[in-house]
């Protein structure tokens, strides 16, 4: 996978070539080109990753192996690799990066992840190029699409949604007696706003107390994990949270060592150490994204019209030496999954 680290001085270049004439010429009124026969058509794709992150690399592995796969049976060439961008978590670079890409005329953009997605959504307003989400849990929720059947504009894509109570079904199978659970996670993720609602409400019926903790970076996360193991809370879970999945390899031995299971919204965490993992296959995510591109630029389909495209979430992934090191006996909840998966700590996946 190529991999493009925006460089701020790059842009500040252009920033100045533009001043001085030299610049590209705007975009801002180009409309989505309407398809032509595929046969040696050449069709240029940005994408976006939001950050370095093992789910959001599976997905654009996947999004560009399909890609070319798509470029032989379609006749023509999806070229990505100039356009590929990752963010860093940054607004700023990220608001550049998108920038760049409508400078180079890009046919189609694909941000990965909610933050980026909402990007790239104020930006083609004005030009209406097509944009494709990866791994948006809560389209509606952030404003993106008027629903999922008819998204209504130039935006749609894939959704990564969360099932909420299919993992806390799994935590209390694990643990019957479950008194008090944390909810970590960042409050500024658009992602975590649904689930950790759905959360609470499943908690609070079932009787159980819970404690919250958030952060919106790393070291933050480092104090909110020390707090829940401070409040002695029994498990903890995560919803889909990038900011947290990017801290967990750094949180991970805190909650062993104090016997606490991390139940979380995406198999990455569990790849980073956490205990438990459950929601969609990220690499399924990224295959049907790149089919959609292709639905948008070969078949002349339109997002307004274009569904978004949602998951099963019926795969669980448990980190088989996390479980080993907190006594968990897992097979009790194996068949309550439809997919489940054995896994190890790492930082990305083979």
């Amino acid at each position: 996978m190529t991999k493009r680290i925006f460089s701020l001085c790059m842009v500040a270049m252009m920033a100045c070539a533009m001043m001085f004439g030299c610049g590209k010429e705007s975009t801002s009124g180009k409309k989505a080109k309407a398809p032509a026969s595929a046969e040696g058509q050449t069709y240029k794709v940005g994408i976006v990753q939001y950050v370095d992150d093992a789910s959001l690399n599976q997905i654009v592995s996947n999004l560009e192996s399909r890609l070319d796969e798509l470029s032989d049976e379609k006749g023509c060439k999806f070229e990505y690799e100039d356009y590929y961008y990752n963010g860093q978590a940054d607004s700023t670079t990220i608001n550049q990066i998108v920038t760049e890409l409508i400078n180079d005329e890009v046919d189609i953009i694909v941000p990965i992840a909610t933050p980026t997605a909402l990007i790239c959504q104020s930006a083609t307003e004005d030009n209406q190029i097509p944009v494709v989400f990866a791994a948006v849990s809560d389209p509606v929720g952030a404003g993106l699409v008027d629903s999922l059947d008819k998204p209504g504009a130039n935006v749609t894509g894939t959704s990564d949604a969360l099932n909420t109570s299919a993992v806390f079904d799994l935590m209390l199978a694990q643990n019957r007696d479950l008194q008090k659970v944390g909810l970590l996670y960042d409050k500024s993720q658009d992602a975590s706003t649904t689930p950790i609602e759905e959360a609470k409400k499943y908690l609070k019926s079932a009787g159980i107390d819970y404690v919250e903790k958030t952060g919106t970076k790393n070291d933050e996360v480092m104090l909110a994990a020390d707090a829940l193991v401070a409040e002695k809370v029994e498990a903890v879970f995560t919803p889909t949270d990038n900011t947290i999945m990017t801290a967990e390899l750094g949180i991970y031995e805190k909650f062993i060592d104090a016997g606490i299971p991390h139940y979380c919204g995406a198999d990455s965490f569990a790849l980073n150490g956490a205990y438990l993992g459950y929601g969609v296959n990220y690499a399924t995510l990224g295959t049907e994204t790149a089919n959609m591109v292709s639905e948008i630029l070969v078949d002349g389909k339109k997002p307004e019209s274009l569904p978004v495209k949602t998951l099963d979430n019926g795969t669980a992934t448990v980190n088989t030496e996390t479980a080993e090191a907190l006594g968990l006996d897992y097979s009790k909840i194996k068949d309550m999954c439809d997919g489940f998966v054995e896994i190890q700590t790492s930082k990305e996946f083979e």
